[in-house]
């Protein structure tokens, strides 16, 4: 029996099966707003039959934003654009959605990735990114600007008021970015956070902040709505000599998530110094997945080059985690989950429109397909 197809349940979203879509930044925003590429982009996946659709990394303040490009939901504006794509999946799709709730820190005021990716001055259409400490994340960056207390209370209030955006769109389950070296990355990791007040320091005070942001946003969504977050396990610098985020302060953080209410972990890992070195290689931050999923005991979604069917079913199988979560595998191959229903004999929903596109031979993963024509 498969596990890919498995239901499964968070809070009150439960999800047809176990293929989750992950965030996948697409840098085609205007001021925040979606544009008609997130409708063609997101409507596309939403009727590929995975369980959980997550829209993109989504900056809680104009300045949260990793690029001028980036999705927002900080004005009424943002929020009207993205209720037309929201609605329209909605009408074509029964998948369930979620949002990634994000604030890029340091790593903001960026080109996007295709014009270079660098810092874009202030003077050059760009601004000041803020971060727990004056600290570039390369040599040759500007240092961000060190935040004040008073802007740690703004920030949690920004993802507080983004998250009721969310829940007032009706989406299905919320994650908080905690990953990627962005901004409640940059506070957990002594890399990037060099504070010598509550924010800083110990564990226990770097911690601080994410969990202050984690249960405003709990709070703020009530009691049905699922709440996860995305982590970066380690920093992948074991190979300095340096204090850094690693496997042992992840999961004492998961360890705190749960007390806290989250509903999943979804473990990915590095993004916060260049120095990085990443052991990759198919399904490389899988173990991870699995080391929190059993020293925590809470849900995990796991990421990372998770390409075929075999692959993603043995994850689950083996109970490395409860979930796997795609993206450049999604956009490669819009209708994954079609064919790992076809390879591992699930079902999933699809269209009636195109219940008769399967090849002859092909299983019946859409149920009744047996359609005739005029």
């Amino acid at each position: 029996m498969t596990r890919l197809f498995d239901a499964i349940s968070l809070r009150a979203t439960q999800l047809a099966n176990r293929i989750i879509v992950s965030p996948m930044c697409q840098y085609s925003a205007h001021d925040g707003c979606a544009s008609p590429w997130h409708s063609v982009h997101l409507g596309g996946l939403a009727i590929g039959g995975a369980g959980l659709l997550f829209v993109e990394a989504t900056a809680v303040t104009p300045e949260g934003r990793i690029t001028p490009a980036c999705l927002g939901l900080w004005s009424d504006a943002n929020e009207r654009a993205l209720q037309g794509v929201v609605q329209l999946i909605r009408e074509l799709s029964p998948i369930r959605l979620g949002i990634q709730l994000a604030h890029a820190g340091r790593k903001g005021s960026s080109q996007v990735p295709w014009d270079g990716g660098q810092l874009i001055a202030p003077g050059d259409g760009g601004w000041m990114p803020c971060a727990p400490s004056a600290i570039a994340h390369s040599p040759h960056e500007s240092p961000p600007r060190s935040m004040s207390r008073d802007e740690l209370a703004a920030t949690r209030e920004a993802f507080v008021a983004a998250a009721r955006r969310a829940q007032r769109l009706g989406f299905d389950a919320v994650e908080l970015h905690c990953a990627h070296g962005y901004l409640m990355h940059e506070f957990l990791s002594p890399v990037a956070n060099r504070r010598d007040d509550e924010y800083g320091g110990s564990l226990v005070n770097r911690m601080r902040f994410p969990l202050e942001v984690f249960d405003a946003v709990r709070a703020a969504l009530g009691i049905d709505i699922p709440l996860g977050v995305r982590i970066s396990a380690t920093d992948w610098l074991e190979h300095e000599d340096v204090p850094s985020w690693n496997l042992a302060e992840s999961t004492a953080f998961c360890l705190e998530l749960k007390q806290h209410g989250c509903d999943w972990i979804d473990v990915s890992s590095g993004g916060i110094s260049p120095r990085q070195k990443i052991a990759l290689g198919p399904g490389y931050q899988v173990p991870f997945a699995q080391a929190i999923k059993h020293s925590v005991e809470i849900p995990t979604f796991a990421v990372g080059m998770i390409t075929t069917s075999e692959q993603a079913e043995a994850i689950l199988a083996n109970g490395q985690a409860d979930c796997v979560a795609l993206a450049r595998a999604m956009l490669y191959d819009p209708r994954w989950a079609w064919h790992a229903a076809n390879a591992q004999g699930g079902q999933v929903a699809a269209p009636e429109q195109y219940w008769r596109c399967l090849p002859s031979g092909s299983a019946h993963i859409f149920g009744d397909t047996h359609m005739g024509s005029r």
